[in-house]
């Protein structure tokens, strides 16, 4: 580095590009990358509930005769592996980062935590005296009904439009596919719930790129 390297820019608009660039580069050191945040999650919904689609058909049909267990063991095995990936993701970008900002995110993470344990202990008595279809739709509209609740409220606390419009697209395919009835309903959320939050990872992610 020279001395010319430290003097300060010439005009006002290298000043202002150089403070932009700062800004850009300390924003893509505090922000996770959102692939990792968003793409686990298309994943595991895409194979695991298209698995359950396969296996658990519309009127009772079996498109793929895979053992009964597997399409559940496979959708929450990568919903595990989703959310750690998330949170390793999450610490190495928010680890420094204290004040309310931290304080929002520990209190939205309680939120998902107590939320999911409310809804799925009531589940767990009803669920088992419904029948198979039903219940399993009972299962996964509530859980992706509370998904999408909690995506939007995200949304809103972090003024962030990619989460809440996210919230918002999954609250409404979730509509689509409890209306449609067991079966299509995993399919609805394969699909188009797998492939919005692999569209909403990407236009993240490019926004990253660009610094807005």
């Amino acid at each position: 580095m020279t001395r010319q390297d430290d003097l300060p820019p010439a005009d006002a608009a290298d000043a202002l590009r150089l403070i932009e660039a700062e800004r850009a580069a300390a924003a893509s050191r505090l922000q996770p990358d959102a692939r990792l945040v968003y793409w686990p999650w298309a994943v595991a919904w895409f194979i695991g509930f298209g698995l359950y689609f396969l296996r658990f058909s519309p009127d009772g049909r079996v498109l793929v005769r895979l053992p009964g267990w597997l399409p559940l063991t496979v959708l929450f095995t990568l919903l595990v592996a989703a959310a750690v990936a998330q949170a390793v993701a999450s610490a190495r970008a928010y680890g420094q980062v204290t004040g309310d900002s931290a304080q929002r995110g520990r209190w939205y993470g309680y939120a998902w935590a107590l939320g999911s344990l409310g809804i799925f202990a009531g589940l767990g008595r009803i669920a088992e005296h419904l029948p198979h279809d039903l219940g399993g739709l009972l299962w996964s509209a509530t859980a992706v009904g509370l998904t999408g609740a909690l995506h939007m409220a995200g949304g809103a606390i972090w003024l962030d439009r990619d989460l809440f419009r996210l919230g918002a697209w999954i609250s409404a395919i979730n509509l689509v596919g409890t209306f449609a009835g067991p079966g299509w309903h995993a399919l609805v959320v394969s699909v188009a719930g797998g492939g919005g939050i692999l569209v909403v990872g990407a236009l993240a992610r490019r926004r990253q790129w660009h610094g807005s």
